[in-house]
Order: structure tokens, then sequence, then C-alpha cells
């Protein structure tokens, strides 16, 4: 604490107002001259988290109208089934995208469930108004969003965001509502545009192609879901599509995450031996044994991270302890299922990359919380 007569520097006070809600950091420019200044100096505000359910009404205090030009990377959570935080994160969009052409980095993370038969209509439109107004916009994450993401979406953020970095659009949603030719359109019209990601029902090999191509800058991760019947139907993607844009940026990472809806024709059709999977995630209603082994086999030098929801089963335990003698570049491995002690042993004694891990010898209540290596 200073001295009494003492006042704490501009950039130790910045320091400690951008941890505070929005209602604090007002309540801390009332204070005097120089906390005000403090708390709406740039520092505060350029990479702030706000939570719209920790804020009272009135969400925008008059004096945060002068400081979303300093905003540049939002972090925004709220619960939509809640009218008071949906209201005021779709005000604060809103007031964004008419206040602030700086914007960098926007992530959207939704709390609780949601209403049924909501389509979300008031928040996407403020992602909209956000994507025609925040040309130097670099990074949109609305993995978190639990509303159905449309073809007019990925074309609002390819004709007003060139800038993008990365997009991440494999939400959670029932329906796969956009097509790969807005995908297409949104690569040539982003040419900087290095992570991606999607259902598997928007991706294409003409997209993949695209990627590959020789003036592409590197292109660095590709998220796929595959959690809706439209993901079911894709048609496959070629197994030497893959293999060239694997040639053609060899340091990238692809994401993969099955869901039951996708049935084991479609599984069969999705891991290719080819693709470089660093991380992958199965919750199937099938066969979970069959792609476990297919792993150990083909993704040996890429796989970096598992998780499994299935039953528990000897089978199982043999393919798990099959990938760790193999993929000994593992880092995590989450299996949300009893296994029997050797599995625990072979990946502690293959994987020394090895940093976290859900191996449970005995049934516990859940949640079940990993185990941290020292």
């Amino acid at each position: 604490m200073a001295e009494p007569g003492e006042q704490l520097p501009e950039e130790v006070l910045a320091l400690i107002f951008r941890h505070l809600p929005l209602r604090d950091r007002a309540a801390a420019a009332r204070v005097c001259r120089s906390w005000a200044a403090a708390a709406t100096c740039s520092a505060v505000w350029h990479d702030t988290n706000i939570s719209c359910d920790s804020e009272r009404e009135g969400v925008l205090p008059p004096y945060l109208s002068a400081c979303l030009d300093h905003i540049h990377n939002l972090r925004l959570e709220f619960e939509p089934s809640r009218e008071p935080s949906r209201r005021a994160a779709t005000q604060l969009l809103t007031a964004l995208a008419s206040r602030t052409p700086g914007l960098r980095g926007l992530r959207l993370e939704c709390r609780g469930e949601k209403p049924l038969f909501d389509a979300g209509r008031d928040v996407l439109e403020a992602v909209h108004a956000i994507c025609r107004a925040a040309r130097a916009l670099r990074h949109l994450d609305l993995r978190r969003l639990p509303f159905t993401l449309d073809d007019a979406l990925v074309l609002q953020a390819a004709r007003g965001c060139p800038e993008l970095r990365s997009l991440f659009l494999d939400n959670g949603t029932l329906v796969g509502s956009v097509g790969p030719d807005s995908v297409l359109e949104l690569l040539e019209a982003c040419p900087q545009l290095r992570a991606l990601g999607l259902h598997l029902a928007s991706l294409s090999r003409t997209a993949l192609e695209a990627l590959a191509a020789p003036d592409r800058a590197p292109f660095a991760l590709l998220a796929v879901r595959c959690a809706c019947p439209e993901d079911a139907r894709a048609p496959p993607l070629p197994d030497e599509t893959w293999a060239a844009l694997r040639r053609r940026h060899p340091e990238l990472a692809v994401e993969l995450e099955l869901e039951p809806a996708l049935p084991a024709e479609s599984v069969t059709r999705v891991l290719q031996p080819a693709v470089p999977v660093a991380a992958l995630r199965l919750c199937l209603s099938g066969d979970t044994v069959g792609p476990v082994r297919f792993a150990a086999r083909h993704y040996a030098a890429t796989l970096r991270a598992l998780e499994i929801r299935a039953a528990a089963s000897a089978e199982l335990d043999a393919a798990l302890e099959l990938l760790a003698a193999r993929c000994v570049g593992l880092r995590e491995v989450h299996c949300f299922c009893v296994v029997r002690p050797s599995v625990l042993h072979a990946f502690r004694a293959h994987c020394p990359r090895l940093r976290s891990y859900t191996l449970k010898l005995t049934r516990e209540p859940h949640p079940w919380r990993p185990t941290l290596v020292a």
C-alpha cells in the first residue's frame, strides 16, 4: 500500500484495473483524476475479458464509450437464457461495431443452456455488425456460440475482414449450414488465414486444394468437427489431397472431433492416413477400438492429444496400450472410462512428453480431474 500522500504509478493502477469488472472500473474512475486516467487508459482495455453475468443493469457505464476504441482483443462471456446477460452482450457488441475500427480479436463464450428454438438472431446480427465494421479483425472465435452459423456470416467475414488470421466456426450446433462454396470464398478473400475451424460438411476437396496453392501463406491449424447429420453425409476427402496439403504446409496440425452422429462408415471416410492429426477426440456411438488402432498405425508422428468417451473393455485397453507404445509424442491423453493398470503404465513408460492424463483405475464420482505430470 502507498503511504499517505503518495500515489501508485499509473501503470500499476492500470495493471490492477484491467482485472476488474466494468462496474468496478466505473467506480474506480470516479475516485479521483489520477484513478480516472488509469481506468480509461489503453493498457486497461487492450486485452479485455468481460463476463456479462457479473455485470448489473447498465453494463455500459457512461465513461465506457470513450474506452471502446482501445479494445483490441475481447473475450465476452454471457448466458443466452438470462435476458439481462444476453442484452448486455448484444449491447456491448453493437456499441463496439459502431465505435471501434481497431478491434483485432473477438471470442464469444456462452454459458448455461440455450433456450429451446432459439436461433440467436440478436447475437448473430451483432456479430454481423462487427464483421462489417472491424476491417482490422484478425481473430474470430465462435466455437462457444450454440446457434447455427450460416453462409451469410461466413461471407460477411470474408468481405468485411480481409486481415483474418483465424476463424473458428466448429461449434456445437445440430445443423450444419455453412456450405463449401462460402468457405472457398473465405479462403480467396483472406489470404493470410492461418487457422480455421469447421464442420466436416463445410470442407471440400476444392478448399483443401486452395489451401495447398503455391502462393498461400503458411497454414497452421485445421479443426474439423463431425457432429451433425450433414457431416455424416459429407463426401470423402481424398487421401492424396490431404497428402498434397501436408507437403505444402509441413507444420500443419489437424484437430478431429468425432461425435455420436457419425456412423461407422463415415468414421472410415474421415480417418485418412495422410491427415496430420495432432488432436483426436472420439465420442462415438459405435466402434471406438478401430479408430484408436487406426490412430496408432497412422498418426504416430503427429498425435499430441487424445480424448476418448467410450465404454470400458479389454479390447479398448489393448488398443490404448498399442497407441501408447507408438505415439510417443503424446502430451495429453484423457479416457473417460475405467482402464486397467497396464494402460496407465504404458503411457507413463512410453510417452516422456506426457503433461496430463485422465486414466482412472477405479470408478470415481464425476467430474474426473486430470492428473498433471511433474
